[in-house]
């Protein structure tokens, strides 16, 4: 699908511009305008909104929400290289993409971007799941963002969805679904990437929650929630008795038994451990 706008094939934008994938920066190109369109897709209606894109790349994904009708994107890339393939995708979209040449760690989107704002990105494998963390623990809540639609490797997905008793159960699903609802929206395997990664990937889509689904300190809660999932195989009364002097009598007040391990635990029952905790 080389027609969604005037520019040419992907392949031929990466020949052009020299744009070999760095696997320093954890690049992994994805090269098939029908799929970046497709992930655009499942970022919603986007004529509203102001979109954030991290790691664009030679600017697949960039071309897919500018197509889909986003009111202006916001594109943060790192790695210099890219920057004048993603100027011609700005000359063609006129008014509507700012390329930003930078570390996405670093960025405030606010001084770009105007709300309503979703971010929709094909993550840098190293810096995604920091990314994720940090759109999810602002100091206030709801965050800047509507929604997060977001590419990782399957096993980080997996993380964010999980439930209790499956092995990815864990720190990641407890604070996505805390404040957002999060569902894997589409699955790519590794050949639909250049290079091919060893692993398959899958794209998630988060919207935030007006307010967190259970009251809870968030420190508390993060703290209770590393301890847990830090010493996942131990029990409950062994892995958080730093957390607390009298962590059994607590763990019993917020209806969890003593001998269970963390991911035995619901979302709804850490928080009401952290509550219990933060009474003290």
């Amino acid at each position: 699908m080389s027609a969604i706008d005037t520019l040419p094939p992907l392949r031929e934008v990466i020949a052009t511009h020299q744009l070999s994938a760095r696997k320093s920066l954890g690049q992994n190109f994805l090269l098939d305008l029908n799929l970046t369109a497709k992930i655009a897709r499942q970022a919603g209606a986007l004529s509203e909104c102001d979109v954030l894109e991290i790691g664009p790349g030679p600017g697949g994904l960039t071309r897919g929400l500018l197509a889909e009708g986003a009111r202006q994107v916001l594109a943060v890339e790192k790695d210099t290289r890219c920057i004048p393939a993603l100027q011609e995708v700005a000359a063609a979209y006129p008014g509507r993409l700012e390329v930003l040449n930078g570390d996405a760690l670093e960025v405030d989107p606010l001084a770009h971007l105007t709300p309503p704002i979703r971010v929709a990105a094909n993550l840098p494998y190293n810096i995604g799941t920091e990314l994720l963390v940090r759109w999810l623990t602002p100091k206030d809540w709801p965050p800047f963002w509507q929604s997060l639609t977001l590419m990782f490797q399957r096993e980080v997905a997996d993380r964010i969805v999980a439930q209790p008793g499956s092995k990815a159960y864990g720190r990641l699903a407890i604070l996505a679904q805390w404040r957002a609802e999060a569902r894997i929206v589409m699955s790519l395997p590794p050949g639909a990437f250049t290079p091919p990664p060893k692993v398959s990937s899958a794209v998630v889509h988060l919207t935030a929650l007006p307010a967190p689904r259970f009251p809870a300190d968030p420190q508390v809660l993060s703290r209770v929630v590393a301890a847990a999932f830090n010493q996942r195989r131990k029990m409950l009364r062994a892995a958080l008795k730093g957390v607390s002097p009298d962590i059994e009598d607590r763990l019993l007040a917020a209806g969890i038994k003593p001998t269970e391990r963390a991911e035995q635990v619901s979302l709804e029952a850490f928080c009401s451990l952290a509550r219990q905790i933060e009474e003290g």
